[in-house]
């Protein structure tokens, strides 16, 4: 190995020696930036921009949906008040309750069907079904079961949405009740309908509950047609077997009275004047 020339520095590697004071403090990587830089940032605003598009449309999506929420539950219950408005009918008051029960649901069209036509009328609807179906179950099972004890006869779902145009803009797509709420709204019917022929058993009008379970059976055959070619099935196999429940029970109502009538209509409202021999005593004067 030559030796180091005179008036030559030697360069040797610097090796540093630790300090007293400890290690020296660890250097962080920085990512340096080129020329594509612009660019980049330009991206990143744009992507921003858009996902605060999509931000800005969920949460005016879920505002809506609290709302809905809210009128929906407000159909409900102002509907449930018009069933038991239509309860209270009797052979004497058939007409003053219907009228007032016809009046209360006018009202709940009016008040609170309104809120949900305004809030659905020109959108995708059907994306918030979960959020009103409820309420308009409810809705079609009131407006039926005055029909019925007004007239004997089903109100059809087109009639139903002929009604709802009033309420919609003519200038957008308006709301419309879809069959699925229709058949369930139906479906719940049966069960207002047993306890209507059973107080009408109560009150002696025999034909009357006769006719209420020939109205029922024929729903319950009608819809067990129906319901094996329904996609989504699961709640309205659940409907079926309470309306098969109330169709049992009207039958049984009514086929009890019709073999042991002799009994005890007389005693439950009937004109007729009651016939005490079957207690075993004679008539009284």
């Amino acid at each position: 190995m030559a030796a180091p020339q005179p008036g030559c520095k030697t360069l040797r590697p610097s090796i540093s020696s630790p300090s007293a004071a400890g290690p020296a403090p660890k250097r962080f990587r920085t990512m340096a930036t080129d020329a594509a830089a612009p660019p980049a940032s330009a991206g990143c605003s744009a992507m921003k921009a858009e996902f605060a598009r999509h931000t800005e449309y969920l949460n005016a999506l879920n505002d809506k949906r609290e709302r809905l929420v809210k009128a929906s539950r407000d159909v409900t219950m102002n509907s449930k008040k018009v069933i038991f408005q239509v309860h209270r009918i009797s052979r004497n008051n058939k007409e003053e309750v219907l009228s007032k029960a016809e009046n209360d649901l006018a009202a709940v069209v009016n008040q609170h069907i309104g809120k949900l036509v305004k809030e659905l009328q020109g959108t995708d609807f059907w994306k918030l079904r979960r959020a009103y179906t409820f309420g308009v179950q409810e809705y079609i099972e009131a407006a039926t079961f005055c029909r019925f004890c007004k007239t004997g006869t089903l109100l059809s779902l087109d009639e139903i949405n002929d009604s709802l145009l009033a309420l919609s803009d003519k200038s957008v797509e308006p709301l419309q009740i879809n069959v699925l709420d229709y058949i369930l709204g139906v479906a719940d019917l049966s069960g207002e309908l047993m306890r209507l022929a059973i107080g009408r058993i109560s009150d002696g009008e025999v034909e009357y509950a006769k006719d209420i379970c020939s109205f029922v059976r024929d729903i319950y055959r009608e819809l067990t047609l129906l319901v094996p070619l329904m996609d989504d099935n699961n709640e309205m196999k659940k409907k079926m077997e309470v309306m098969l429940q109330s169709v049992v029970k009207i039958e049984n109502a009514c086929f009890g009275v019709h073999v042991r009538g002799s009994e005890y209509i007389p005693m439950l409202g009937s004109s007729a004047e009651p016939d005490y021999a079957f207690f075993g005593g004679a008539d009284y004067d």
